[in-house]
């Protein structure tokens, strides 16, 4: 599992209890690992730029570099090995998409000696992460390897389309031999910066069958929790901006569909928590901890590599956030179901997981004894959609816009009365003018609508005045509520604000009192031979 590599915790002090890996000290691995790195980008340097093709992914590489060195490789004190490296070209373009210059790339893993960390996980793994905190690499197994060699024309057009993603970000892969021995290792982004402390660190599946930390990791003092630690400990989730969240979302079901195609399952979303309420204590250790090398050219970071980054395009919000405070380290701020402030680092972890013959009979014994549904290993497409709604429904929660309270909105009832009021003036005003000029288009001369509009003053003189708008309303009582609705036994069957016949009324008053709004249009001459009153009363 690649999470301990993310999360481990260093162990400078067990030099007496040095790990082993396939009977290799691990001493004698990072030795060999820095070698023959260090020999083959800096021989890759030498090779033109070209664009990349398709038998570039199945090149292999090798080079012997034995003891006591050679016109080629240096002198070392570690037994004779010999150092493959796959697919040079392609991974050499890959390190060019993420910004990483080869200087750089050298320099983080070859200047200073690879950190152990521990291992939380059962595959027996080894994880090495350099001193600036920038990679991780990790041993793999023979079946990992040869799929991602064949992943990775897939991977590359998935990072040309989008190199902003949570899965990993794979920088080389790489093979050490030694006595019959093959060891191969991959290099990757370090998804959790050792630089911030993470105050709670989760492998989440969206499974629930066995998914709970052992004591022994319990003991640790940086577990690796699971998801019904996560279900017990953040039971309400974690809230996000609605920007943010639906930015995470979108992310996390392209990559999900992209693993699908691969047919890869069994995939984690490694979270790790940073409560910023508790930085303040940790301030002086997690300062004593990052301290910037001024040596290293450049001190340029990778491109795309942490979380706010691999969830935000260009000029959205995520990248102001962490161009104002550099110190979140690229987090995605959040709030817990307490209110507390928190910054997220996240990725999509072990995907080099196929769904082959031995995952499914695997599947199929599980299902046997236990709820086929909730065991982690299952067939890609359901995996991945238990997966996002375990993280939709469970895991990560939108903040939903607070209602305002009672005395609010007793506050702001007069200006929503005003807004309310000017809305129904504006479209009252203009149905009036709609109705004028459809009379207009019929050919109706004004002296007939005079006739019509005054009965019996025969004025053919006057045009029918335009109606004014609502006079200004005296406000005498304090208004408790917002809502309005109209009286129905003035309403009858009228449809409109004004009288069913063609005329207009001549103007309208819009007054409170005693906690009711009056709207009265005067009636004209011809209003004023219907027997209903043209009075609308809208209460509060």
């Amino acid at each position: 599992m690649s999470s301990a590599a993310e999360n481990g915790d260093a162990a400078p002090g067990k030099q007496n209890e040095e790990k082993t890996y396939k009977k290799t000290a691990s001493s004698a691995i990072k030795g060999a690992i820095q070698l023959g790195i260090g020999y083959t980008v800096g021989n890759l340097t030498s090779k033109p730029e070209r664009d990349v093709l398709m038998q570039d992914f199945y090149v292999v590489e090798s080079v012997f570099l034995p003891s006591e060195g050679s016109n080629l490789t240096p002198a070392h004190h570690y037994p004779d090995f010999r150092f493959k490296t796959y697919a040079p070209l392609a991974f050499r373009y890959f390190r060019e998409l993420f910004g990483i210059k080869p200087d750089d790339y050298l320099y983080s893993i070859c200047s200073e000696p690879l950190i152990e960390l521990s291992n939380p996980g059962a595959s027996g793994s080894l994880f090495f992460v350099t001193s600036d905190d920038e990679f991780i690499i990790k041993t793999v197994q023979h079946k990992e390897a040869e799929f991602l060699q064949k992943l990775l024309p897939g991977y590359y057009m998935n990072l040309n389309q989008n190199p902003r993603t949570l899965l990993p970000k794979f920088y080389g892969l790489y093979c050490m031999q030694s006595g019959g021995i093959n060891i191969r290792i991959v290099v990757m982004n370090n998804v959790l910066p050792r630089s911030m402390r993470m105050h709670f660190t989760y492998d989440l599946k969206g499974s629930t069958y066995k998914r709970r930390a052992s004591r022994k990791e319990r003991e640790k003092s940086n577990p690796t929790f699971k998801d019904l630690d996560f279900l017990q400990d953040m039971h309400e989730g974690l809230y996000f901006d609605t920007e943010t969240y639906n930015a995470l979302m979108k992310t996390l079901q392209r990559d999900c569909r992209v693993l699908e195609s691969f047919k890869i399952m069994d995939y984690s979303l490694l979270l790790g928590i940073h409560i910023l309420d508790h930085s303040l204590k940790d301030k002086e250790e997690e300062s004593s901890q990052n301290v910037p090398d001024p040596k290293r050219p450049g001190m340029q970071k990778v491109l795309y590599s942490t979380a706010m980054e691999s969830i935000q395009g260009p000029g959205k919000s995520g990248d102001g956030i962490i161009a104002e405070n550099p110190d979140t380290m690229g987090g995605i701020p959040a709030k817990s179901h307490k209110g507390e402030k928190l910054l997220l680092f996240m990725g999509i972890i072990d995907i080099l997981q196929s769904y082959r013959l031995m995952k499914k009979l695997e599947h199929s014994w599980k299902a046997l004894v236990y709820d086929g549904d909730t065991v982690s290993v299952h067939r890609p497409s359901f995996y991945a959609d238990r997966f996002l709604k375990f993280m939709n429904s469970r895991v990560f929660k939108k903040i939903q816009a607070l209602k305002a309270s009672p005395s609010k909105k007793r506050c702001n009832s007069i200006a929503a009365l005003k807004a309310t009021s000017q809305e129904i003036v504006s479209s009252v005003s203009q149905e009036w003018k709609d109705e004028k000029r459809d009379l207009l288009t019929e050919g109706q001369s004004f002296s007939s609508l005079d006739e019509e509009a005054l009965g019996s003053r025969h004025r053919p003189d006057l045009v029918p005045s335009t109606p004014s708008l609502f006079e200004a309303a005296s406000l005498t009582t304090t208004i408790s509520s917002s809502s309005l609705y109209v009286s129905e036994h003035y309403a009858h069957d009228r449809t409109t604000l004004y009288s069913n016949s063609k005329g207009l009324p001549s103007s309208s008053t819009f007054t409170l009192e005693e906690g009711t709004i009056y709207l009265t249009a005067e009636p004209n001459a011809l209003e004023m031979q219907d027997d209903n009153a043209s009075v609308l009363d809208v209460y509060l």
